[in-house]
């Protein structure tokens, strides 16, 4: 007979959900995970992972096209739009084959279908479309003493602009598309949005962004957000903020679509549409209504822990509320677990979650902008240093770039680190570090940075902040 009563019972397997699995399983509960289409979610599958994948090959033929600015020669330089995307779903593979090892290593049962809760630890799994992996349990009646959701988010539709999969595209077709497309209308300029745009310019495409908000990237640090924007039209992306796209017209293999910057609508026709106006958590469909699970603006509200309205039930990840970020929701998810086992974790705080955009130039940022930071009521110290005063980035031919810090004044306290640039996404993790471990402006003057590298750039930023900038 198979088993059918757990400890702890994780819905969903994205990294939020199988790293609770994994954490859950090492505190001594005995643990399942319940999914029902992708080992790994949406991140590993259609997200995170395989856009970049795409990006790396976007960025190896951007510098395959520049090699004459590093004294080398490359002739013919193309591409096969086919093989990269296999290239893109051959990490796919290898990382869902990375986390059934994952399960099996941590003695977690997979639970393979579709999961509805029918009351206080209880819950019914229904056969999915999706193939099992070998070995997994089927549908039938389950019981856990506690239900993690970590259900995720999916693509946000808004009237008129609704995805056929064909022309209009969302995330999901745009990292396989039947043909590169030689023009494209981007909606939306967040994370998703800015990526797919940098990676379709990269490749050839026409791409033009609408943005309804007056800044590109509206969460990044306005000055980092207006130099990435620089750098964008410098490389042909068009950008239209304050803008809405208000219409759209599908024709056999093209879209007309009205454009609306609040003065004269205009029609543009593409070859195809992608909509990255952001994603709902995926909330529906499996009982969270009948148990009476709170829920507020698409997401499940829970505590610092995880904790839902009703005992017994948690959410983590996406289906929790923003940022979503992978990240967040596998440190929500251990935070949640510990919990559940009776230690004393520290509670999330979402400044300290860093944000990265994976576009070229790269972008990333932690803590409190600087409008945010004077809005809190502080005064703040700012300090900025470009990449053009790093040795690094101009070897590496990557001297557009900045780093940027913001200080409270009065106790040196680091409130918030953004950048913009070559392998920003990681440098920014020591900004993490120092906020996590409450560094203050004198800690950072004493720490050594080594040479050549463009983490240097972090530290003279720093030292701007207060005056004794060395470089610039």
């Amino acid at each position: 007979m198979a088993d059918t009563s757990f400890d702890v019972v994780v819905i969903g397997s994205g990294p939020g959900g199988y790293v609770t699995a994994i954490r859950a399983a090492q505190l001594g509960f005995k643990t399942a995970i319940v999914e029902k289409a992708y080992l790994g979610g949406i991140c590993n599958n259609w997200g995170c992972i395989p856009t970049k994948a795409l990006l790396r090959s976007a960025e190896i033929y951007h510098y395959m096209q520049h090699a004459k600015d590093y004294g080398l020669s490359a002739d013919n330089v193309s591409f096969d739009i086919k093989v990269v995307i296999a290239r893109s779903r051959g990490v796919v593979k290898r990382l869902n084959g990375g986390v059934e090892y994952l399960m099996k290593k941590n003695k977690i049962s997979i639970i393979w279908g579709e999961a509805t809760l029918d009351g206080a630890g209880k819950f019914t799994v229904k056969k999915s479309a999706a193939e099992a992996p070998k070995g997994a349990l089927g549908e039938g009646a389950y019981t856990a003493k506690h239900i993690i959701v970590a259900t995720g988010a999916r693509p946000r539709a808004l009237p008129g602009l609704e995805a056929d999969k064909k022309l209009v595209w969302t995330y999901f077709e745009a990292m396989n598309p039947d043909k590169m497309p030689k023009s494209l209308l981007v909606v939306g300029s967040g994370a998703i949005g800015i990526e797919f745009a940098s990676f379709y310019k990269t490749m050839g495409a026409d791409v033009t962004v609408v943005e309804v908000l007056p800044q590109i990237l509206p969460v990044e640090d306005a000055e980092i957000a207006a130099f990435a924007r620089k750098s964008f039209e410098k490389q042909g992306i068009k950008l239209l903020t304050n803008t809405k796209v208000t219409k759209l017209d599908k024709k056999a293999d093209r879209v007309v679509a009205t454009i609306d910057d609040g003065k004269k609508p205009v029609t543009v026709e593409f070859d195809r549409v992608i909509s990255a106006v952001g994603v709902v958590g995926n909330i529906e469909g499996f009982g969270l209504e009948k148990l009476g699970v709170k829920t507020e603006r698409g997401c499940i509200v829970i505590d610092g822990y995880g904790r839902t309205n009703v005992a017994g039930i948690y959410a983590i990840g996406d289906v929790a509320g923003p940022p979503m970020l992978a990240h967040k929701a596998e440190h929500e998810g251990v935070i949640c677990v510990e919990k559940i086992k009776g230690m004393s974790p520290h509670p999330m705080d979402k400044l300290l979650i860093p944000g990265c955009t994976y576009c070229h130039p790269q972008v990333a940022s932690v803590g409190l902008t600087e409008a945010k930071a004077k809005e809190s009521g502080r005064e703040i110290r700012v300090g900025r240093f470009p990449f053009v005063g790093n040795g690094k980035a101009i070897a590496m031919g990557e001297d557009q770039g900045m780093a940027k810090v913001i200080f409270d004044k009065k106790t040196g306290q680091l409130l918030g680190a953004h950048l913009v640039g070559a392998e920003v996404t990681e440098l920014i993790q020591g900004f993490v570090v120092a906020m996590n471990l409450e560094t203050t402006e004198e800690e950072l003057f004493h720490t050594i940075f080594p040479h050549p590298t463009i983490s240097e750039t972090m530290k003279e930023a720093v030292l701007d902040a207060y005056g004794r900038v060395l470089n610039m």
